[in-house]
């Protein structure tokens, strides 16, 4: 070998390399392999040594480079000699020796082609480096062998095959020593020899790389690698997207880089991939639905003749004498024969055959995209740890795979709301929309899912009974029906109807096994037998293929079972319900939202009567935000509206226990939700229920509370309009009447209340009696302010019938009293003036002449006779002056820890005259320990004695009809003594009156 090739000065080593150039072209005429492989070894030692000199080293790296030069793509054979020696130059530490081994691999690809692939693994790791080099000049070199062998991958990657003993050995023993990583799918699944001849480049040997690779940090080399994940993108016949899930969650780390090109690089190829994702996905449903369609058109034609082939016999049995040469005979045969020739191909199979003659690619057909694992590393980046832009791109390519393949999202319900749910409030704009279009996204996917569909009861003993068949009946015996726990035996005449008894166990327990520790009788679950537990392992897991079961064969029970398969109800509860937990209003109203969706699709899967996630829903009730309780009230009254009456009860019970332990939500939410519920819910069915809860409740203190708020609702909230109209017309309904006296028996807790749910009915008469009950109570502070609060309702538009009613005083004498006695029970304050005014506006002058007389033709042509036959008036009296009988006791005992004002009238009797009853069994009154909730009474008020036997109490209003009568304007109540006196001397008009009632 020449000494000018070991020369320090560069030209007279290049001119060295040119002469070696000629030397080595002429032994590779002459078939000197002998003298070829000793030059090249020598050459590999010259630059591969670290001990020689640089410019030995170099010398050996440019005569190399002259060598392949001359021989061209017979070079391969020699390569792996030199190859690893040579990328081990590409780190050595100068400058120099770097440069000039890049040039010399360069010009090795150059003339080698498609051969130099078989060691792309090593030339990639090692350029990947070059790639960040600190000298400008080894970088460009880089660059220059970088798209060199972008080149050569691009054209020949997907085709070529080492042509070379040697280069092909490399190539096996590469899969020998390895294996096959990360085999494509299709290698598998169409039963690829995949140790027959092999390709020079392995993208399943180059992925295992890639994804390691691909967690660098520096910025040249993150662009490196991604300029070549485009280029082996590019070509379709790798279908690079197949191993998309092995570097994709490096890949999205780049869009947090610092450097604008790698983000802008690296963007637009992930655009690129989900535009190649959504692509291949519409190719393979346009190409299935190519499929099913010509296999009902070949399951048609077949129908088809076999019907002609019928025919025809009937009429070849009919019409011996048609011979072959017949027109319509020699038509049919051909085309009979074709029909039967094509049914011994299945649709796929003519599909391919087709392909294979045509020499068509159709792009997408062939390529396999594990959506599952891309969701999966979707879903991973959504969390604090991860950069914004990518939290935003992969909620962007949810939503898209949303609208792609919904089958494959589905089952991923519960994470993807776990995962979307928080981020609707997220404070980043970009993360917060994307968020929200995910969300609507996967809200429209489940809404678009068909409902599971209700069992018919009488279904479930036919159920029952087929667990315990072992097998289906013989095929001789068609009519015969007899449903089986194996596989599913359907026809479209009739198909078996599995009924839930038959199903697989669900891998969650529902919430009455949970709750429940036993059931009643009829309820009792039939136990599994052997043959039936045997039954139930053996059916397999995996769904039947769609293309295999025809849809008129799939009993609505099967479309339940391919259902409950899509999405778990349960787990998607349990991750809603979580979400009651965040901070953000935005969330916790998504997922109020989601299972009102869910409860609507589906009210029998979800938040039943025991169900765990009704105490959590209760609690959300006092919430800090007004449009969170509104759903959440939304969602309480749509399960209670499809459950049953218990539901509803044990519902209002329970949230009138949260009412009594937190008056903070009383007071500042009560309004709110009570007012919600009536809008959700019939308002009749909430009034009454919470009206019986309260007549039996034993903490007095609550009960007033809560009666004067359900009254102010009534009376003032606008969502409640029809209700109170209902109240008006008394006289005509009897359904009404029965609920104003449930109502009443209720409201006697509050005087004021009871006071004016009576204005609000027009039972003035009635009215005007309780005024002078209201003079025998204990006058308190607390009184006045709602006797305060009344007047100043009487202002309002709600009682404006009452107002114009002031202008026929003939026509409502009683009501021109009650305003006058409310007059007199209040002291001279604003209240006071505001009620003497609206009084005065009416003309006085005739109120002595039209104030009710003591007789009976008066009284029934008055607008009190409303309801009398139906209403017992008198004892509403009673049970009035027993319950506040009752508060007055317990203000009293509560006296040296609740000191209030007007205390110095008080009773040492009742007021009927009989003694007071005795306190509760625990010797304390409900008043002493405020805002904690007693049980309810099982028993209701004391009734008071029929009005028919006994004598009216001194302190009854009818005992005061005469002096009534005679008084030009209300008065006040005589006193015990008097009463009694003056009750002896209108006994007469009391029997006339009492008469006059019963009739």
């Amino acid at each position: 070998m020449s000494k000018q090739l070991v020369d320090k000065m560069y030209e007279k080593r290049k001119a060295a390399a040119l002469e070696l150039q000629k030397q080595i072209r002429e032994y590779h005429q002459q078939g000197d392999q002998r003298r070829i492989s000793q030059i090249v070894d020598q050459l590999v030692e010259m630059f591969s040594n670290p001990s020689n000199p640089l410019h030995v080293r170099n010398g050996g790296l440019i005569g190399l480079a002259g060598t392949a030069i001359a021989l061209g793509a017979d070079i391969a054979p020699h390569m792996e000699k030199f190859v690893e020696p040579l990328l081990v130059c590409f780190s050595d530490p100068e400058n120099r020796v770097r440069y000039f081994s890049a040039e010399c691999l360069y010009n090795i690809a150059k003339v080698s082609k498609g051969e130099i692939l078989v060691y792309f693994n090593p030339i990639f790791d090692a350029l990947s480096k070059l790639a960040a080099d600190s000298e400008l000049s080894v970088k460009n070199g880089a660059e220059l062998l970088d798209r060199l062998l972008k080149d050569i991958v691009a054209e020949t990657a997907s085709v070529y095959i080492p042509q070379y003993p040697e280069t092909e050995a490399v190539r096996r023993k590469a899969d020998e020593s390895n294996g096959i990583l990360v085999p494509h799918p299709d290698d598998i699944a169409n039963g690829a020899d995949i140790t027959g001849a092999r390709k020079a480049f392995s993208l399943a040997h180059f992925i295992p790389l890639l994804s390691d690779r691909i967690y660098v940090l520096s910025p040249f080399t993150r662009s490196y690698l991604v300029s070549w994940i485009t280029v082996l993108d590019s070509v379709p016949e790798l279908e690079l997207i197949s191993y998309l899930p092995e570097f994709l969650d490096g890949l999205l780390k780049y869009l947090s880089d610092p450097t604008d090109d790698v983000r802008v690089a690296t963007e637009g190829l992930l655009a690129d991939f989900l535009r190649e994702i959504k692509d291949v996905t519409q190719v393979q449903k346009r190409h299935q639905e190519i499929l099913r369609s010509k296999q009902a058109a070949a399951a048609a034609a077949s129908a088809a003749a076999s019907e002609t082939a019928r025919r025809l016999e009937f009429e070849e049995d009919k019409l011996p004498d048609i011979t072959m040469d017949h027109p319509e005979r020699a038509t049919f045969i051909p085309e009979n024969d074709e029909v039967f020739d094509n049914d011994l191909e299945t649709p796929d199979e003519k599909h391919d055959a087709e392909l294979r003659e045509t020499g068509a690619w159709a792009p997408g057909q062939g390529v396999r995209i594990d959506y599952a694992a891309i969701v999966e590393i979707l879903l991973r980046q959504l969390d604090d740890e991860h950069d914004e832009i990518q939290q935003s791109t992969s909620l962007r390519w949810l939503s898209e795979f949303l609208n792609i393949t919904q089958e494959v999202m589905i089952p991923f319900t519960p994470r993807l709301l776990l995962a979307i749910l928080p981020n609707l409030a997220h404070d980043v704009p970009m993360i917060q929309s994307a968020a929200m279009r995910a969300n609507q996204a996967l809200m429209d996917v489940i809404q678009s899912l068909p409902s599971p569909p209700d069992l018919p009861p009488g279904r479930q003993s036919t159920d029952k009974s087929s667990n315990t068949t072992p097998s289906s009946p013989p095929p001789s015996l068609p009519p015969i029906k007899q449903p089986t726990m194996g596989k599913e035996q359907t026809s479209p005449a009739e198909p078996a109807e599995p009924g839930p008894q038959q199903v697989t166990p669900t891998p969650f327990p529902t919430s009455q096994q949970m709750k429940r520790p036993s059931t009643a009788p009829g309820d009792t679950p039939p136990r599994t037998t052997p043959d039936s537990a045997q039954i139930m392992h053996s059916r397999p897991a995996s769904p039947v293929s769609a293309r295999s079961v025809q849809p008129v064969h799939q009993s609505p029970e099967s479309s339940m079972l391919q259902e409950k398969e899509q999405i778990d109800y349960q787990a998607t509860v349990n991750a809603l319900t979580i979400q009651f937990l965040s901070e953000h209003e935005e969330t916790r109203v998504a997922a109020l939202k989601w299972l009102i969706m869910l409860h609507q699709k589906a009210p029998k899967k979800i938040l039943a009567l025991d169900d765990g996630t009704f105490p959590a829903l209760l609690k959300t009730l006092s919430d800090s935000s007004e449009e969170v309780i509104k759903q959440d009230l939304q969602l309480l009254a749509q399960i209670s509206s499809s459950s049953e009456e218990g539901y509803f009860k044990s519902f209002m019970n329970n949230l009138l226990e949260l009412f009594s332990t937190d008056r903070g939500l009383l007071d500042s939410r009560g309004s709110l939700i009570i007012r919600q519920l009536c809008l959700n819910l019939n308002t009749e069915r909430i009034y009454k229920t919470f009206a019986e809860i309260l007549e039996k409740e034993e903490d007095l203190e609550f009960a007033s509370v809560m009666v004067q708020k359900l009254n102010m609702i009534l009376i003032t909230s606008p969502e409640l309009a029809d209700f109170r109209r209902r109240l008006k017309s008394l006289e005509t309904r009897q359904d009404g009447q029965a609920l104003f006296t449930t109502l009443y028996r209720s409201w006697c807790h509050s005087a004021v209340a009871v006071f004016s749910l009576c204005l609000l009915a027009q039972a003035y008469e009635h009215a005007s009696n309780l005024l002078y009950i209201f003079a025998d109570l204990e006058v308190t502070v607390q009184l006045l302010v709602q006797v305060d609060k009344l007047v100043q309702l009487i202002e309002s538009p709600v009682f404006t019938y009452l107002r114009l009613q002031l202008l026929e005083p003939e026509k409502y004498p009683f009501l021109l009293k009650c305003l006058y006695g409310l007059l007199m029970v209040l002291p001279q304050s604003s209240a006071f003036l505001s009620l003497r005014n609206r009084l005065n506006a009416v003309n006085t002058a005739s109120f002595p002449q039209i104030t009710p007389k003591s007789t009976v033709g008066n009284l029934s042509s008055t607008r009190s006779k409303l309801g009398r036959e139906d209403i017992k008036w008198q004892e509403l009296l009673q049970h009035f002056r027993t319950v506040q009988m009752k508060h007055e006791k317990a203000r009293r005992q509560a006296l040296g820890t609740d000191v209030t004002s007007f205390t110095s009238y008080s009773y040492t009797n009742g007021i009927d005259g009989s003694k007071p009853s005795p306190p509760t069994s625990a010797g304390t009154t409900a008043s002493q320990r405020p805002g904690v909730r007693r049980k309810m009474t099982g028993e209701g008020p004391v009734r008071p004695p029929s009005r028919s036997g006994g004598v009216l109490s001194p302190l009854n209003p009818k005992s005061r009809v005469g002096a009534a009568a005679v008084l030009p304007g209300p008065q006040p109540p005589a006193s015990p003594t008097t009463a009694a006196s003056q009750a002896q001397a209108q006994a007469k008009v009391k029997r006339a009156l009492s008469l006059s009632r019963k009739s």
